[in-house]
C-alpha cells in the first residue's frame, strides 16, 4: 500500500478567467497537439503539460505502473490566485474544487482530494474550507507558503487556523513565490534553493508566531521533506536561545519542541537525507509525497523509501502509507 499525499492535477478545460475579468494572471489551457497543452498564464505561454495533469485514466494507469494505491489530489500552486479580487479567487477555487471532488467520485478507491481557498481573504477562506470539509467531504486543503507576501504566522490568518483546527481540516502547506525569486531566474533556482527555504520561512512563522502552540490540534504538513528547516533547525534553536528578544517575543517555546507536532513528506531525493529527516523530525511524520506529474517530483514514488535496507518494514509502512492516514484524519 502506498499513499502519495503530494500531487497536483487540473481541469483539462478552464474558463478565460483573464478575458472574462480582465486583468491579472489566471492560467488557462491552450490544447495544441494531442496528449499535451500550453499553460497560458495571463496572455503569455507559462509552461507545457502532458495529459497525466489532467486525465484520471492516465494516472491510474500510472499509478498502477508504480504501486501507488491512492493519490491525494491538490490543485497546481499558480492555480491559487491569491492576486485577485476575493469574489474572483472565490469563484476560481470553487471551480478547482468541484473538478477535485468529481475526480474523487468517480475514482473513490483510488482518489483523495484536498481544496484550495482564497487565503488573500480569511472570511472567505474560511466558508470555501467549510464547503470542501463538510459538502465535498475532503479531508483537507491546500495552502501557499505565504500570502501575497504575509507570513502564515500574520494575525490576520488566525481565525483561519482555528476555524481549520476545529473543522478537523489537514493542511497542506506548498511553497510558491520563493523569497528573491526575481534575482535568481538563472538555473532553475527559484525552484532549486528559494523552494526549500521558502517552506522553512513557512514552518519558522508557524512555530514563532504560537500558531501550532494555540492550535495543538491543527494537523498541518509541509511539502519537500520540510525544505531547509530539518538541517537548520540547529541554527533555528541556537538564534531563540541567543536572541529571545528577537526570535521569543511570541511563543516563549523553543521551536525544537514542535519537532513531531506536523509532518512533512519524504521528497528528498537522497538516501542520506531521508534518513537523516527521520532522526530529526521522527519516523511517525513523514509521508510519502512524489510531487506527480512533475519532473523535479519523484518519478516512480516511493522508491526511495522502498530502497532504504537499513529502515524496518514496520518505518516503510509508515512512511508508505500510515502517516499519511494520520495526517489526513482517516486512520
Amino acid at each position: 500500500m502506498k499513499i502519495d499525499i503530494h500531487t497536483h492535477i487540473m481541469p483539462e478545460h478552464i474558463p478565460n478567467w483573464f478575458q472574462k475579468f480582465g486583468y491579472g494572471e489566471f492560467i488557462r489551457l491552450e490544447h495544441h497537439k494531442p496528449c499535451c497543452a500550453r499553460m497560458i498564464k495571463g496572455d503569455k505561454v507559462f509552461r507545457e503539460i502532458d495529459q497525466n495533469c489532467w486525465e484520471p485514466k492516465v494516472r491510474t494507469k500510472e499509478m498502477d505502473e508504480t504501486g501507488v494505491g491512492m493519490q491525494v489530489l491538490s490543485t497546481i500552486p499558480v492555480l491559487f490566485n491569491y492576486f485577485a479580487k476575493p469574489e474572483h479567487a472565490l469563484e476560481t477555487s470553487r471551480f478547482f474544487n468541484d473538478h477535485i471532488a468529481g475526480c474523487v467520485n468517480d475514482h473513490t478507491t483510488r482518489f483523495l482530494g484536498i481544496g484550495t481557498v482564497p487565503m488573500q481573504d480569511v472570511d472567505t477562506a474560511i466558508r470555501e474550507m467549510e464547503r470542501c470539509v463538510k459538502e465535498l467531504k475532503m479531508p483537507g486543503v491546500e495552502i501557499g507558503s505565504n500570502i501575497n507576501s504575509k507570513n502564515l504566522g500574520d494575525p490576520e490568518f488566525e481565525p483561519f487556523w482555528a476555524a481549520a483546527e476545529e473543522l478537523g481540516c489537514s493542511i497542506f502547506v506548498h511553497p510558491w513565490e520563493m523569497m528573491g525569486e526575481k534575482e535568481m531566474q538563472k538555473y532553475w533556482l527559484p525552484w532549486l534553493v528559494g523552494m526549500p527555504a521558502e517552506t522553512s520561512r513557512a514552518i519558522c512563522s508557524m512555530i514563532f508566531s504560537g500558531v501550532l502552540e494555540r492550535h495543538p490540534k491543527l494537523r498541518v504538513a509541509f511539502a519537500h521533506g520540510g525544505g531547509s528547516f530539518p538541517l537548520t533547525i540547529g541554527r533555528i534553536e541556537h538564534g531563540f536561545n541567543v536572541r529571545p528578544d528577537l526570535c521569543a517575543t511570541d511563543n516563549p517555546i523553543n521551536p525544537r519542541q514542535y519537532l513531531g507536532k506536523f509532518w512533512i513528506d519524504a521528497l528528498v531525493h537522497d538516501p542520506a537525507a531521508l534518513t537523516f529527516i527521520k532522526d530529526i523530525m521522527g519516523e511517525d511524520h513523514i509521508c510519502m509525497g512524489s510531487d506527480y506529474p512533475f519532473p523535479l517530483g519523484e518519478h516512480h514514488p516511493g522508491k526511495l523509501i522502498e530502497s532504504m535496507t537499513e529502515f524496518s518494514h514496520a518505518v516503510k509502512e509508515k512512511m508508505l502509507w500510515r502517516n499519511a492516514m494520520k495526517w489526513l484524519g482517516r486512520e
